[in-house]
């Protein structure tokens, strides 16, 4: 197990009926913006909450904060911060609105531009208190510090690294209302944080990997359910809690990680503004089998454990293990191949084509390189 320090300063309150709680939580006399995404909130009851837990607060409302979100868009939002003298934001919404208000907490405190604080992280000087009412389990970002962020008119997608939210809400009751496709890109974007963490090699810590395959495991059981119209309580409750740990550095401690699948994907959002967990369902695949030569005994832990596989031949318990992980993703709806989703080869070339520019390496090993992306992306065409 590696040298590792963890810190995770954010409080979670977690329940039913608990928004009314940000009354309590946020300091008296702090002047709020409160960020949101689209309409939703007033539909499924979660604005009245807000709106009526804020009573005794001066506050702001800012909308339209979209998935992927766009610096073009938060930077209206930082303008605001700037002339109204904000001092504390709350997010309400999915990992979007999260990760927008991150960016607008530590941009208003700079002269530069937002988009310049994205990609020169020396600029941070730190961030205004930020806080978080979640609305849709994916991202994790309710209880970590990292944010990614869209340029619209670059058709660029950077991580971006701020501060954790002083506090987040969470209720399960919220989910009730998601369409299907939010909720199946949700669990494959919790599935694939966790392996991120996970799909590396073995013997690093048998505690990070059985809590890793814990949720894994936990995601494949409910998943069902959970997608079904007949919602338990529970079922969405465990849903929730389970995207959050998957990305809150709990099974992080002490292992390698890879990220490459979710570089990948965030180039194929830039590019055709895909939802986030569904690139990840689609590039997946290809990285499991083109790195199989450096992942193949966890591919083989993970099917053993997660699919039960017991195929004693090494290639075809990996082949198995990655169809079956694949079939996951399909059986919650996603269409897992790039062809599926009318992205040719052009978009292939102009991925290889930014990260030859940038000259980047991802993975555990550092070993996924240009070439690399193209025999995976080609793999999933």
């Amino acid at each position: 197990m590696n040298n590792f320090i963890f810190h995770n300063p954010t409080k979670l309150i977690f329940g039913k009926d608990t928004i009314a709680n940000i009354s309590t939580e946020i300091p008296a006399g702090k002047k709020i913006l409160v960020t949101f995404g689209g309409g939703s909130v007033k539909r499924n009851g979660v604005y009245d909450q807000v709106t009526k837990a804020l009573e005794k607060f001066e506050y702001v409302e800012f909308w339209g904060i979209e998935p992927n979100p766009t610096v073009e868009t938060l930077r209206k939002a930082i303008s605001i911060v700037k002339s109204e003298n904000i001092d504390f934001i709350l997010a309400v919404g999915g990992g979007s609105v999260i990760d927008g208000s991150k960016l607008i907490a530590a941009a208003a405190l700079i002269e530069e531009d937002a988009w310049d604080l994205v990609r020169r992280p020396s600029l941070y000087k730190g961030v205004l208190p930020l806080a978080s009412v979640l609305t849709l389990p994916a991202t994790g970002s309710e209880m970590n510090r990292g944010a990614v962020i869209t340029n619209q008119n670059l058709k660029e997608k950077f991580a971006f690294y701020s501060a954790y939210p002083i506090f987040s809400i969470l209720d399960p009751q919220v989910t009730f209302s998601l369409p299907q496709f939010q909720i199946a890109c949700g669990l494959t974007d919790t599935f694939v944080h966790v392996l991120e963490q996970y799909l590396t090699t073995t013997d690093q810590s048998q505690l990070m990997d059985r809590w890793a395959e814990g949720i894994l495991s936990t995601i494949v059981e409910i998943a069902p359910r959970v997608c079904s119209k007949d919602l338990d309580y529970n079922d969405m409750a465990t849903f929730m809690l389970s995207a959050t740990m998957a990305l809150n550095g709990f099974i992080a401690m002490g292992v390698t990680q890879d990220w490459a699948t979710h570089m990948i994907g965030h180039e194929l959002s830039a590019l055709h503004n895909l939802t986030h967990g569904h690139t990840l369902a689609i590039v997946l695949k290809g990285t499991m089998w083109v790195m199989k030569e450096e992942k193949g005994d966890k591919i083989l832990q993970m099917g053993r454990r997660i699919w039960g596989i017991e195929e004693t031949d090494k290639e075809q318990a990996i082949r198995m293990t990655i169809e079956c992980t694949d079939g996951f993703f399909r059986s919650l709806g996603l269409k897992t191949r790039l062809s599926e989703n009318n992205i040719g080869a052009d978009t292939i070339d102009e991925i290889v084509k930014r990260f030859r520019e940038r000259d980047v390496h991802f993975g555990e090993n550092r070993s996924v390189d240009p070439e690399n992306t193209r025999k995976i992306l080609e793999y999933v065409m």
